[in-house]
């Protein structure tokens, strides 16, 4: 089984692709998070445990750490254990980040794998998306990736195959946690006049942040996915004065 989050689609893209070369069952963290049920998941002796997800700042998304917080998985017994993440450049500690939270829970992570996709984070001062030249290099270059990982895992290869980058300790252990506590919120969001009412960024928002009444107001649980800013069909959405002159992007394959 593949647990999975996304907001632009680049992660959702790469774990249905995993889970349909290894014919794995995929699951949403963001849909099994949304009701107060207990998060119980039996697991067979040839049981394989994945997690893809994007990296947020050079970390693991909120939204992922708790899932594994709270998830239960039953009879586990050292099964083959995964995690891809995707990310525009670099993962900074991210692999340590998510092999520590799985350890918290008595679980052993056999194998770590990042992916290079189109970058989507333009809510950071100079940051933007690529431009079409690099974002079609990089969508190229994925399937044959995603390839390689896909057979790592059949092949239940122990292994660690992640591009950390530079400055590793400071964009993890110090800008991250400042992202995590001062970023992650939608007070700076808002519509402006060319919002047509269409609810797609209520529809797309994965915890159900989003409530359209003639424009979309946030309702203070934002996990800075950005899908909403994204996807809008007239660029209505702006977070700030930040994104006003900035690129968008999501994955080129309808959700």
């Amino acid at each position: 089984m593949i647990f999975y989050f996304s907001g632009t689609g680049n992660s959702k893209y790469v774990a249905k692709e995993i889970a349909a070369y290894l014919n794995l069952q995929l699951f949403s963290i963001a849909e099994e998070l949304k009701d107060n049920k207990l998060h119980k998941y039996g697991l067979t002796q040839d049981s394989v445990l994945g997690f893809v997800f994007p990296v947020y700042s050079w970390g693991v998304p909120v939204i992922v750490l708790n899932f594994i917080k709270k998830a239960q998985f039953s009879n586990y017994k050292n099964q083959y254990v995964f995690f891809v993440c995707t990310c525009g450049d670099d993962t900074g500690l991210t692999p340590s980040q998510v092999r520590q939270a799985l350890s918290h829970k008595g679980i052993h992570c056999n194998a770590g794998f990042s992916v290079i996709m189109p970058n989507n984070y333009i809510v950071f001062p100079y940051f933007n998306v690529d431009s079409p030249h690099i974002e079609s290099q990089k969508l190229k270059n994925a399937p044959g990736r995603i390839r390689y990982i896909s057979q790592m895992i059949d092949e239940r290869k122990n292994i660690f195959d992640c591009h950390e980058g530079n400055l590793r300790f400071i964009k993890s252990r110090i800008i991250n946690p400042l992202f995590n506590k001062f970023l992650v919120k939608d007070s700076l969001f808002y519509a402006t006049e060319e919002c047509i009412s269409c609810k797609i960024c209520e529809k797309l928002c994965p915890i159900d942040n989003i409530v359209v009444n003639i424009k979309p107001q946030w309702q203070g649980k934002c996990i800075q996915c950005l899908a909403c800013l994204h996807y809008c069909p007239t660029r209505a959405i702006q977070y700030g004065n930040l994104t006003l002159k900035k690129g968008r992007y999501h994955f080129p394959i309808n959700r």
